[in-house]
């Protein structure tokens, strides 16, 4: 089975004539579907869709990594775009009243920026659910991502608003793409709130797969201690992947010790990125 993956919107563009934009928006095309994890910040995924030829009309479903604005704002866009109504999977806490806030600075809320009943009326069908939904029978999404490392956290700057009061946010809602390949197994990941390496875990015991071919999209470890990052790329040696293409909230630190590290398995992942496995 031949993947197509391309990368309709993130940080960086990686040509003339794309939009780059804090995000991410990856289309994969496996199996028979066309399935887009994310929809990016704004209008960047919709209008990079046009300069790459790429009929957003014809995709299958559309997953929610989790629900920050960065992944899910180009929804309407992308909606626009269509010839009827889409599937959208998601998990149900991606409408939770998501928050940031950092030390020394003011709350500001990152969650979806429009309603769920606005971008119903423009053709979306939201399947939220905190369960894997098998859209092939190649093609996974994870649902809850059990943590089970011992130094993968999630981001201690991110909330979520109860009865006016800011409590940490577990990230339930985080989740990935997991597609069955004749080479191994491919990880499609969002941000990895809840860890790179627990979410290739989980994509191994939720598929049966051992080997791990690809890692595609966000890493989460822009904000990554020495000790975590060591770890992290001690673990992801030991998968022996062949692909390493990482994008948006990895960072560009810890893109360029990835890159010495796994040397020409690695390539950045950016707007425009279209690759074939």
């Amino acid at each position: 089975m031949t993947v197509h993956i391309t990368t309709l919107s993130e940080n960086t563009a990686g040509r003339s004539g794309l939009l780059a934009e804090w995000g991410l928006s990856i289309l994969i095309e496996a199996d028979g579907r066309r399935v887009l994890l994310d929809t990016g910040l704004s209008l960047s995924a919709a209008y990079n869709a046009i300069g790459l030829g790429i009929d957003l009309s014809r995709i299958d479903k559309i997953v929610f990594s989790h629900g920050h604005l960065d992944h899910t704002g180009g929804l309407p866009h992308i909606l626009r775009m269509g010839k009827g109504p889409v599937e959208v999977i998601g998990h149900p806490d991606m409408w939770a009243p998501k928050y940031a806030k950092a030390p020394g600075r003011a709350e500001r809320y990152v969650g979806p920026p429009f309603e769920r009943r606005g971008a119903e009326a423009l053709g979306a069908t939201f399947n939220m659910t905190k369960e894997p939904v098998w859209i092939s029978e190649d093609i996974v999404t994870s649902g809850e991502i059990p943590m089970t490392t011992a130094y993968e956290k999630v981001d201690p700057i991110l909330y979520v608003k109860n009865n006016g009061e800011l409590k940490p946010d577990p990230l339930w809602d985080d989740q990935a793409v997991f597609v069955k390949s004749d080479e191994g197994l491919i990880i499609v990941s969002g941000c990895a709130h809840r860890g790179i390496i627990n979410t290739i875990r989980y994509g191994q015991k939720l598929t049966g797969m051992e080997s791990v071919y690809a890692v595609i999209g966000g890493t989460h470890l822009i904000s990554a201690s020495a000790e975590r990052m060591n770890l992290t790329i001690a673990d992801l040696a030991n998968f022996g992947i062949k692909r390493l293409g990482v994008s948006h909230c990895t960072g560009m630190l810890a893109a360029c010790v990835l890159a010495r590290k796994f040397g020409e398995a690695f390539f950045f992942n950016n707007a425009g990125t279209q690759i074939e496995l």
